[in-house]
């Protein structure tokens, strides 16, 4: 057994030693210097940051400004002749108001996270008890919010009064002049005021849709800058949508009462080219509501593939919302917009390659792991997540895993783990699980994505708490401080794993904690990993003998090739790029338009350029400016990652050979990670754990408690951590449930 454990151990580091070598290298070298690097760093992220937040602060206020007397009357009027030309007319005050500002933040949040990726992986100053901001980072649980910290209350309330402020203050614009409107429109007071009514709702209803995009673009480079990631943003697209879809929905059946009782009803048929247009308006309104009807719990967890499909519309929704309102005012919601659609298409590139699917472990619980390869050049921090597809399964579904492997200890291969909890990863089980398993299977990746660095170092002690699959996201944090005590040789904060299971098979899941190849040697006498598992349906251990964790080795084939960066290492600065480059060749395009078409008919003749054909245009240079950009961005990287490609190739032809003795020594190797844990891990049956005792327990000055699991779970572990019971429980909630 020992020589063909070391055997499988010498093949599985075959092709990555130099270069695990020359990395250790270099990490002991970097270390002399990094204390000092990493303050330069943070003083010109510091920088960065007081720019973002004073242009965040200068948009802010016009939003504040705009629904009022002054910005119509004073500052519109200086605005227009300031950028009066013949290439931007009306349009280019509203895009230098609302759409660069947050564009350029989105450029700083390329710089920031670029070089927030640069500064040394060890940290050595503690946490700080003193920590002023610690109050407001302690968890909070409300009804229908869940689990919330003080700072996202606070700005949720800041959105809240944004909004109120923005009704009242366009309502008391709009109502001040009431008589004058309705004498205009040819009808009763009442009546207009319902009109008016339904415009302002319309209008509060426009400031949803404006930060409705943000959470959902998954290469974010302002969500960093807030300390959010996009999959622990989701509940705030949610809650966005719901707010935009209930304004949208009253702004449109106040209309349809005003045409009603006022005798418009044909009104609902116009298409005026030179207004505000009724019928795109309506169908966006009824696209967006079948939409939002799916998105309901209910629905969702039901009928996910409704869902997921039904979620497109949101394409048709957009350019019903263009057609409606126009390109003038769209402008005000179109940097969160362009930024997603940036986002959207890269991940639309790098999904149309195949990538190598290399092995599959098949767990006992009902799960299974997929490892597949990837450059070296690849890296992520734990806890990140990775999108797959298999169009065997579904062609359209992308279902999102948490990646369980280290870009660090496995520098050529990165994993996910698949638990069995729905009908896609109930069909791909059956696949793996058959007597004879496929030799192949297509599988397109969209990632990963994750935080761009992790601080755990900055605790004394780490409690990690989860609850089935949730475990998870906890096995790349133990495989991360894995490599910081063995390889960096730096001091790692003692864990304490709190797993609760149903059945003793799901134990098996604890196999994963530990990487089969590439540990160092005496890795688990390093690391202070203490793991309390509780198993709550059984109440002593089962009888039958386990089955062996089952290995599927996959033919490798020339069409696959390795995961990479959709944009290389330097991927940050190159969606700055990106970003600069794309909507610097829309403003091109626009200008054109405007200078040889639109500005000589609106001011020769007696015809308006029709503002839907403007918006459809925009829509075109949009389109054209992220293609053209992107492309380039990813066929450059792409050529220059096409050699390491070629290699890892050519090695997956030669290891062929090799899978005959892989495959022998299959069950010898799985029980490897079992035996090193074995002394580590205290199994109780019947029970679940007490959370509120073992938390209490807990000694050291600080101490990060991490949850991941079902919702009671870590709404449990919440309550105890925002009591005044304790000082030193600094919580962070890890969920990818919507």
């Amino acid at each position: 057994m020992y020589i063909t454990s070391s055997l499988l151990l010498y093949i599985s580091n075959l092709y990555s030693t130099k270069a695990n070598f020359v990395t250790r290298k270099m990490e002991v070298m970097n270390r002399r210097s990094s204390s000092f690097s990493d303050g330069k760093i943070r003083m010109i992220q510091g920088a960065i940051l007081a720019l973002a937040l004073t242009i965040f602060l200068g948009n802010l206020m016009m939003w504040i400004i705009m629904p009022t007397f002054t910005y119509y009357q004073k500052w519109v009027p200086v605005l227009v002749a300031a950028t009066n030309s013949t290439f931007f007319d009306i349009q280019g005050p509203i895009m230098m108001n609302f759409t660069f500002p947050i564009l350029f933040i989105a450029v700083l949040g390329c710089l920031y996270v670029h070089l927030e990726k640069k500064k040394s992986d060890i940290v050595t100053s503690s946490y700080c008890n003193k920590d002023w901001l610690k109050i407001l980072k302690k968890p909070k649980i409300i009804k229908s919010l869940g689990i919330v910290t003080w700072i996202e209350l606070f700005f949720l309330a800041m959105f809240i009064i944004l909004c109120v402020w923005y009704f009242s203050a366009f309502v008391y614009f709009h109502y001040s002049t009431i008589t004058t409107y309705a004498a205009t429109k040819g009808v009763e007071v009442w009546q207009a005021r319902i009109d008016r009514l339904a415009l302002v709702i319309g209008l509060t209803g426009n400031i949803c849709l404006t930060f409705l995009f943000y959470p959902v673009s998954r290469g974010s480079s302002i969500l960093p800058l807030l300390g959010l990631t996009s999959e622990g943003s989701i509940k705030y697209h949610i809650w966005l949508g719901h707010m935009a879809m209930t304004l949208f929905t009253i702004h449109g059946l106040l209309f349809i009462l005003f045409w009603a009782v006022s005798g418009r009803l044909h009104e609902m048929l116009t298409w005026n080219p030179h207004y505000i247009s009724n019928v795109p308006g309506e169908l966006g309104l009824l696209v967006g509501l079948i939409l939002w009807a799916t998105t309901f719990p209910a629905i969702r967890r039901r009928m996910f593939e409704v869902f997921f499909y039904t979620h497109y519309l949101y394409i048709l929704f957009m350019v019903f919302y263009l057609l409606h309102t126009g390109m003038f005012y769209a402008c005000i919601m179109l940097p969160g917009f362009f930024l997603f659609l940036i986002d959207r298409y890269l991940r639309f590139l790098q999904s149309k390659q195949k990538v190598g699917l290399i092995s599959a472990r098949v767990l006992t619980c009902e799960t299974v792991e997929l490892n597949f390869s990837k450059i070296s050049g690849l890296e992520y921090s734990p806890t990140s997540i990775m999108f797959l597809n298999v169009p065997s399964i579904s062609k359209l579904q992308w279902h999102p895993f948490t990646v369980t492997s280290n870009s660090n200890l496995e520098s050529d291969t990165i994993s996910v783990v698949i638990k069995c909890e729905g009908s896609w990863t109930k069909k791909l089980y059956s696949v793996m699980s058959l007597p004879k398993p496929v030799d192949r299977l297509d599988v397109s990746v969209e990632g990963p994505y994750g935080p761009a660095s992790t601080h755990f170092l900055r605790h004394d002690t780490l409690v990690l708490i989860s609850g089935g699959s949730g475990i998870t996201p906890f096995i790349s944090i133990v495989r991360e401080l894995i490599h910081m005590s063995s390889t960096l040789k730096c001091k790692t904060p003692k864990i304490l794993l709190v797993s609760v299971f149903r059945n003793t098979s799901q134990l098996s899941m604890l196999d994963l904690l530990y990487p089969i190849a590439g540990t160092p040697s005496g890795c688990s006498s390093n690391l202070d990993l203490q793991v309390e598992a509780y198993i709550t349906r059984e109440i002593e251990p089962a009888q039958e003998k386990s089955e062996p964790l089952r290995t599927i080795l996959f033919k490798p084939d020339h069409s696959d090739a390795p995961i990479t960066p959709i944009l290389g290492q330097n991927n940050w600065l190159w969606l700055a790029a990106i970003i600069s480059s794309s909507f610097a060749l829309y403003l091109l395009f626009v200008g054109l338009l405007y200078q040889y078409y639109v500005y000589p008919m609106d001011h020769g003749t007696n015809q308006v350029f029709p503002y839907h054909t403007r918006a459809l245009f925009n829509m075109l240079f949009i389109a054209a400016a992220i293609v053209i950009a992107a492309s380039a961005a990813f066929l450059w990287n792409k050529k220059k990652s096409a050699r390491e490609t070629k290699q890892i190739q050519d090695m997956a032809d030669s290891a062929k050979s090799l899978n005959s003795l892989i495959a022998y020594a299959d069950q010898e190797l799985e029980s490897l990670p079992q035996q090193s844990l074995d002394k580590s891990i205290k199994t109780h049956y019947g029970h679940r754990p007490d959370l509120k005792r073992i938390l209490l327990e807990v000694k050291g000055s600080s101490v990060g408690v991490l949850a991941s699991g079902p919702k009671t779970l870590r709404h449990d572990v919440a309550a105890i951590c925002s009591s005044e019971l304790v000082e030193n429980l600094h919580f962070e909630s890890i969920s990818f449930t919507w």
